[in-house]
């Protein structure tokens, strides 16, 4: 009897000792569970990335699709800064910036050769357009680019001018440069000092012309109803973008990790052909044309 009774109390005590180790384990499973998600979300922490770009790809409406695409893929919180090219260009060579996304490539291989810049990559093209009122006051429309300079500047026709060393304003003044005119001449050439979409406002409340690229008319064409394209086609109106990444020996601020990641996403195939994809389906043809070899 009272070996039974003991036999019974052994088997209990057994009991509550396994379920007290098996409490135990669990608790240490959770416990370094816990740690294990704290560390995986130690190694994704997001950092910040300085986008230095143009206008353009602002006002066109592209990188409020590509930015999101690119923050969900990878730990970085985009911190875009649009200006003119130049602008751009020139927070590269002073390390305020750790990717740069312009249309100069003069300009811009001039910082390739000097080293202030790396992973330089071509991305997308679209073109240059002048665009001014539909009545056309000083019959430019369908002239070849330098024709239609020389006409603007002799007619005294109200040019709107970035006047912001953007990349625009670059191809710009090449060309006045390329019929050796110097449009200050002219009492109705303007300088803005501004963007695109405020450039293009001018030009249009002014009835003078402008010279855009195409992606941005097309996101603001709806604000201009009385504004046409009166130039386009022309070889000499070709637009490239590039992309590039800023020298991380500049400073030790510089996010490089981060601006390789943003080179390759945006060279991608899968965001060459977004951006080939934008703008079609709203504006009846795309903004923006991918870079093939």
């Amino acid at each position: 009897m009272n070996f039974k009774r003991l036999l019974s109390t052994s088997l209990i005590a057994f009991l509550l000792l396994f379920l007290a180790a098996c409490g135990n384990t669990d608790s240490n499973k959770t416990k370094e569970a816990e740690k294990a998600t704290a560390a995986t979300e130690e190694q994704v922490e997001v950092t910040d990335l300085i986008l230095a770009t143009t206008t353009s790809t602002q006002d066109s409406g592209l990188l409020d699709e590509l930015i999101p695409m690119f923050e969900e893929n990878f730990p970085y919180k985009v911190k875009t800064v649009a200006v003119g090219t130049g602008q751009a260009l020139e927070m590269g060579v002073n390390g305020e910036a750790d990717v740069l996304l312009t249309h100069a490539p003069a300009s811009e291989q001039e910082l390739v050769d000097n080293g202030d810049v790396q992973n330089y990559k071509r991305v997308m093209y679209n073109d240059f357009i002048i665009v001014g009122p539909k009545a056309d006051p000083a019959g430019v429309k369908g002239l070849a680019i330098n024709e239609a300079f020389q006409k603007l500047f002799d007619s005294s026709a109200v040019f709107a001018s970035r006047g912001d060393d953007s990349g625009t304003h670059k191809k710009e003044l090449e060309i006045w440069k390329s019929i050796n005119v110097t449009p200050t001449e002219n009492a109705s050439y303007l300088e803005t000092g501004q963007g695109m979409g405020n450039t293009l406002q001018v030009a249009a409340e002014k009835q003078g012309y402008v010279l855009t690229d195409r992606a941005t008319y097309l996101a603001q064409k709806a604000n201009y109803p009385d504004m046409d394209i009166a130039i386009e086609g022309d070889d000499a109106l070709l637009n490239i973008y590039h992309v590039m990444e800023v020298d991380p020996a500049k400073n030790e601020q510089i996010n490089n990790d981060g601006a390789k990641a943003f080179v390759e996403f945006i060279v991608d195939e899968d965001t060459q052909n977004f951006i080939e994809e934008f703008g079609k389906e709203e504006y009846g043809e795309s903004l923006f044309y991918k870079y093939t070899e």
